[in-house]
């Protein structure tokens, strides 16, 4: 280093001077803004790769920030989340789109060209909108966010921990009179009405599948009652219920009356391992409701939780997060599938018939509230991606495919857990940098 020279001024004279001797290499691109793909993308941009970040919502964070908390340390996504998007924010090196998605691939490995499709937000960068202007308007949309279970306006903010931390307008929702409320309301030039979808084609050297998965649809399990029975929910829903930005800020309430469930059924393999449903395992379901039995401990004094499992599947050091939970008086374990759940027409209960296996017996036990865990199915199929990439029968990407400088990280690989996603995207990102410096 030169004497006098600051350390940025250093690396900055360096850099050009490796600039001026190397040409200036493509970017890496990845498909996907949940926890897989942003690890990937800051794994590259954080040793000097630029990157183009597509995601389909209108913030990153996928599936992760929905969680209330992770396992086994029980911390919230925001303690890891929060740090993320600051250094996204703060690399310019990552180009992130929002509201979009990749439409057509076409070249091969270090010269690729992708279309990226983008729809419109109606809101411009940078305004000066809060919640006083939402809060203006009388129409209501459902919370994509909180699955369902709440509303918002039609101009909102995804979440409070949001990246781009902007407001999205659903023009679909927004009624005549509240078309005008805006317009009367906004700030000047916040709103666009006239934005239209716009479609722009980048060159990069190497891509990144990580555009993760979504929750078996639980309206197919109309044995277990979801759909007919109000108090029946999943675990992606429950996880919102324990949130304190979920739809009942933070309490585990039921959705037919809005009362703390007393007794609590954790339905195992909702669909999973069943050749009619999904036939595989899902790796972390059990792990999860493990999770969430814990949840109702803490917030609803004097519950009791019963888990109903064909058998409980904790991987590696997990084991303890099962076995510390078996001495607790309030929880039972029963090994057996449940075959049926109704509603019970005298007291507004659920009646689960259920064999346990163990005990060689028919049990007809009422609960309150029954969480089903659904699986883990891959949005790759679904996403829209163009079809240069296999997928197996279930509809995970195939590792084995035949296009050269494509690698796929998380669940649109195979199911797995937020720690696996991330070291499978470090790896991702590794072999994308590697292809974009050699080509091979």
């Amino acid at each position: 280093m030169l004497r006098g020279m600051s350390v940025f001024e250093y690396t900055s004279t360096i850099s050009a001077r490796e600039g001026a001797m190397n040409p200036p290499r493509k970017p890496i691109l990845v498909i996907g803004g949940g926890i897989a793909g942003m690890t990937a993308a800051l794994e590259a941009a954080e040793v000097g790769h630029r990157v183009i970040l597509v995601e389909k919502e209108p913030s990153l964070g996928g599936r992760v920030v929905r969680s209330y908390r992770y396992f086994p340390k029980m911390c919230p996504p925001t303690c890891g989340f929060e740090i993320n998007t600051r250094r996204v924010r703060l690399n310019p090196r990552i180009d992130v789109h929002t509201l979009s998605t990749v439409e057509e691939i076409s070249g091969e490995a270090g010269a690729f060209r992708a279309t990226i499709g983008t729809l419109p937000r109606y809101v411009t960068p940078g305004n000066a909108l809060d919640d006083s202007v939402a809060s203006s308007l009388s129409s209501e949309r459902p919370n994509d966010f909180n699955l369902g279970m709440d509303t918002t306006k039609p101009l909102y903010l995804q979440h409070e921990a949001a990246f781009p931390h902007e407001y999205v307008l659903d023009r679909e929702s927004l009624s005549a009179e509240d078309t005008k409320t805006l317009k009367d309301v906004a700030p000047p030039g916040a709103i666009d009405f006239d934005m239209t979808e716009s479609r722009i084609k980048v060159d990069v050297g190497s891509i990144i599948v990580a555009t993760g998965w979504r929750p078996y649809d639980p309206t197919a399990l109309d044995h277990l009652g979801y759909g007919r029975c109000a108090n029946v929910i999943t675990n992606v829903m429950m996880e919102r219920l324990a949130a304190h930005d979920g739809p009942t800020a933070g309490e585990i309430l039921r959705p037919l009356d809005g009362k703390s469930p007393e007794n609590v059924a954790f339905v195992q393999c909702a669909g999973s391992r069943d050749e009619n449903h999904l036939s595989y395992c899902s790796a972390v379901c059990c792990t999860a409701s493990l999770k969430q039995i814990r949840y109702l401990r803490e917030k609803v004094e004097g519950a009791r939780a019963t888990m109903f499992y064909i058998d409980i599947r904790t991987i590696g050091r997990l084991e303890s997060f099962y076995t510390d939970l078996l001495d607790d008086p309030t929880i039972t374990f029963t090994k057996g599938k449940v075959a049926a759940i109704d509603n019970a027409p005298e007291n507004g209960k659920l009646v689960l018939d259920v064999e346990d296996t163990i005990m060689g017996q028919n049990l007809h036990a009422e609960f309150d509230l029954v969480v089903l865990a659904t699986g883990i199915v891959p949005n790759a199929h679904d996403a829209g991606l163009p079809g240069v990439l296999k997928t197996d029968e279930h509809g995970f990407i195939d590792g084995s495919t035949d296009v050269e400088g494509i690698f796929v990280a998380g669940c649109a690989k195979r199911p797995c857990d937020v720690a696996r996603s991330t070291k499978d995207a470090t790896g991702a990102a590794l072999k994308a940098i590697q292809y974009v410096n050699t080509g091979a």
